[in-house]
């Protein structure tokens, strides 16, 4: 019985293992558990060497925060940026891989996710992040969007 719920906790919170948590500032005072807060997060794109995006999102805090077992708010900011130098494959260049999911962070001990998907303009030579939350708000999902640009000759 503990390795099955050890097993489902890995699943659970595995995809939560990629990012790096760069900081985050205290937005709410909680007297028993942690402060709500918002956390900024970096990763690299996995497909794209020399991308790398930062994730800002709202967290829980609390009991059910600290526990695990709050659901984060939807809202998050991204800024994605070149940090070397970018090669593009033929896959991404052809469009074959716009709208890959390139992060998920689980915001809810169910359901709900924020996500990031990846799409290449090729016009442009311009890829852009968007990330989203699963959670349906008044109808339509919380937003944002980043871009960086690739020179045509890389």
């Amino acid at each position: 019985m503990k390795r099955l719920i050890i097993a489902v906790s890995v699943l659970i919170f595995s995809n939560s293992l990629i990012a790096e948590e760069i900081g985050a500032v205290s937005t709410v005072f909680k007297l028993l558990g942690a402060n709500h807060k918002i956390v900024i997060e970096a990763f690299d794109d996995p497909d794209i060497a020399g991308a790398t995006c930062y994730l800002s999102r709202a967290k829980k805090g609390g009991i059910s925060g600290t526990l695990g077992l709050a659901e984060d708010p939807s809202d998050a900011s991204i800024a994605c940026r070149q940090v070397g130098p970018i090669t593009l494959s033929n896959k991404i260049k052809s469009g074959k891989m716009d709208g890959k999911q390139v992060f998920k962070k689980n915001t809810s001990i169910l359901f709900k996710k924020m996500q990031v998907v990846r799409f290449y303009d090729k016009k442009r030579h311009t890829l852009v992040y968007l990330t989203y939350s699963d959670k349906l708000i008044e109808g339509s999902p919380k937003n944002s969007i980043s871009a960086i640009p690739v020179m045509p000759w890389n």
